[in-house]
């Protein structure tokens, strides 16, 4: 992938922009019915204003970065588009979603591409934007289908320097980025006591998660009935925590990379 596009070129997404720049892509945004100010900031990170049809012939891969209240207006809109375009391009344009939105929309924007044939990736971006030497971190999902998209994604914001994990495992697909940045978004903005407890309690939680398996399943025994669901659940997250330290997957690795980013925060 040689050329990318950003929407928008708010702080995050121009200095997101300027970081795929820096690494030599092509990076294409719209500037349309935007500030002076943001013009201003897509001019210094070395982003191309283009309208939203060039984009659509031009770019490879884009990324929406806008206020989540129009993420579903602007792929609906992207869409429309899309339909109307002369496609010139063998591959169709992937289109990522990196909107702090909630889980259902994310889906019913998902619904909306089902029937195309343009990849939908789900990405959510912990931390503020690129400065200096710090970058945020993305982490991206996407149904087993788009597997190949997801992959070429990992590795094109690999390059540019910024920080991608992929979201895996045997329950992977899309809703699964959204999850994580509604989770620790609201944790930070509403409860950051409850935030600075749990980062401190999961490093020592890890090593003993086997412990808990165990308590979990009797607490359920206890309660009964359909209260025992909850407890059941918790059972079975330990269990899979369990499992990381055996097995090697990511999940440990997102366990301490979520403490090291709430703490980083100052929480």
């Amino acid at each position: 992938m040689s050329t990318i596009a950003v929407i928008a070129a708010g702080a995050m997404g121009s200095n997101v922009g300027r970081k795929f720049v820096e690494a030599g892509y092509t990076v294409l945004t719209s500037l349309e019915g935007r500030s002076d100010a943001t013009r201003k900031r897509a001019e210094e990170a070395g982003m191309i204003d283009a309208d939203l049809p060039s984009i659509i012939k031009k770019a490879d891969i884009l990324l929406s970065i806008i206020p989540p209240k129009d993420a579903i207006a602007f792929a609906e809109r992207f869409l429309r588009e899309y339909e109307s375009a002369e496609m010139i391009k063998s591959e169709p344009i992937v289109f990522v979603d990196c909107n702090a939105v909630n889980v259902d929309t994310l889906r019913r924007m998902g619904t909306l591409f089902a029937a195309t044939k343009i990849p939908f990736l789900d990405a959510c971006i912990i931390g503020g934007p690129p400065s200096g030497s710090y970058v945020p971190t993305f982490y991206a999902c996407a149904d087993p289908k788009h597997g190949d998209a997801l992959q070429e994604f990992q590795a094109t914001v690999g390059r540019a320097g910024i920080k991608i994990r992929i979201l895996g495992g045997q329950e992977s697909g899309i809703g699964n980025a959204s999850a994580l940045k509604m989770s620790y978004a609201e944790l930070s903005d509403s409860q950051p006591e409850l935030l600075a407890r749990i980062t401190r309690a999961v490093p020592a939680m890890i090593p003993k998660a086997y412990r808990w398996v165990g308590e979990m399943e009797e607490i359920a025994g206890f309660v009964g009935r359909e209260e025992s669901d909850i407890y059941h659940g918790m059972a079975n997250i330990y269990a899979r925590i369990e499992r990381s330290l055996t097995e090697g997957n990511e999940d440990i690795e997102t366990l301490k990379e979520f403490v090291a980013k709430a703490k980083s925060r100052g929480v």
